[in-house]
């Protein structure tokens, strides 16, 4: 059932729309993603914490909700706002509606609002804080408050909150064959907020992983002999994880290959002596091109980001591999004096493009030669 719903931003703008999902109220900052495909890749990514999700494609819900399309067990967004919502699905994998969805995992949504208007506002003005609710549960002027009142992503250390409680294997292989390595590598990966493809990219490359707390210490991890360390993507401001940073100086130290995706890149080159910054928008889509500096090849990628690492700031034993062709912002490092290296987007392209996953196959080399020494 629909339920009359207001978007309230920040600066006093409001947008009224038909509420689906949870009937609730939510705050959260408010950006825009431009992928035409993945909406339940991109709900269920961990990346997404206290925000709220504007889609620029004009048609959701159209392909449901799966089994397999999960990237976490939860929504992570606060919110989500859609120009069309599509109640019933015509997908073969459908198992459930979205509205279901939603409602299962008490998150709100709001359609029948003008998402080119609120994505021009967006661009115009950079993410805001938000609040998205039913006009049953909350008024235009405490809508307005509560949007004001929200503190906002910077400075907010979101990994250690939506990473895993405890430590497991994984060891399952890329869909739908299942594809795996047969071999064993002692892979740790940091989970900041991981994607399950990432994960399932790793076991197929490199066999089990085990996946450890955000705030796991170096002592603890150096124990288990790694062979390589990986540092996921999440949510939040990267400055504030000074836990993790601390020990990725000691990896880095010891030399044992490293390779970080988004909020992993950030708190690589933060370990580096680097410095990052809010982004006006950020990069949230599909469609993103980014340029090897090397090869000058260009490939279009997947991103989830507010925040970026300050090329200017990189220390000389850190060189840049990619940069984004949309703004010039960096997109890739690696340092020259140790076997370590990062990518700012989504290299496992859930949803999107695949064509630059060829950077776990040089993470892969890497802790296979590291392995041998």
């Amino acid at each position: 059932m629909s339920f009359k719903a207001i978007l309230a931003f920040e600066d006093g703008s409001v947008f009224y729309g038909e509420g689906f999902g949870k009937e609730k109220f939510d705050v959260g900052e408010l950006v825009f993603n431009t992928s035409m495909t993945g909406y339940q890749e991109i709900i269920t990514d961990p990346s997404y914490k206290k925000q709220i999700i504007t889609f620029t494609h004009p048609h959701i819900g159209n392909t449901g909700i799966n089994h397999e399309d999960n990237e976490s067990n939860i929504i992570h967004a606060s919110g989500i706002v859609v120009k069309n919502f599509c109640e019933k699905p015509s997908n073969w994998r459908s198992s459930s509606t979205l509205d279901e969805f939603l409602i299962k995992n008490e998150t709100i949504a709001i359609s029948n609002v003008d998402t080119r208007e609120i994505t021009s506002i967006l661009r115009e003005k950079g993410a805001m804080n938000c609040c998205i609710g039913s006009l049953s549960m909350i008024s235009e002027d405490d809508a307005i408050f509560a949007a004001k009142e929200f503190s906002g992503l910077e400075g907010m250390d979101l990994a250690k909150v939506v990473s895993t409680k405890s430590d497991y294997i994984w060891n399952k292989g890329t869909w739908p064959q299942n594809n795996s390595s047969k071999e064993s590598h002692n892979v740790v990966a940091y989970d900041f907020g991981i994607k399950e493809n990432i994960l399932r990219l790793l076991n197929e490359h490199l066999g089990e992983v085990k996946v450890i707390n955000a705030e796991t210490p170096y002592e603890e991890i150096i124990k288990l002999s790694p062979n390589g360390i990986f540092l996921s993507n999440g949510p939040g401001d990267p400055e504030p994880c000074d836990y993790a940073i601390k020990s990725i100086k000691k990896f880095l130290k010891d030399k044992i290959p490293i390779f970080g995706i988004c909020l992993g890149h950030q708190l690589l080159s933060l370990a580096g002596g680097a410095n990052t910054y809010k982004m006006k928008f950020g990069h949230h889509g599909a469609n993103h091109p980014v340029q090897d500096i090397e090869s000058k090849e260009v490939y279009i990628t997947s991103q989830n980001h507010g925040f970026a690492v300050d090329a200017d700031t990189l220390p000389k034993n850190i060189k840049i591999t990619h940069i984004s062709l949309f703004d010039k912002s960096l997109q890739g490092i690696e340092f020259i004096d140790s076997p370590a290296f990062s990518f700012q987007g989504h290299p496992e392209a859930s949803p999107g493009p695949q064509e630059i996953q060829n950077l776990f196959k040089k993470f892969s080399l890497m802790v296979k030669e590291y392995a041998k020494t």
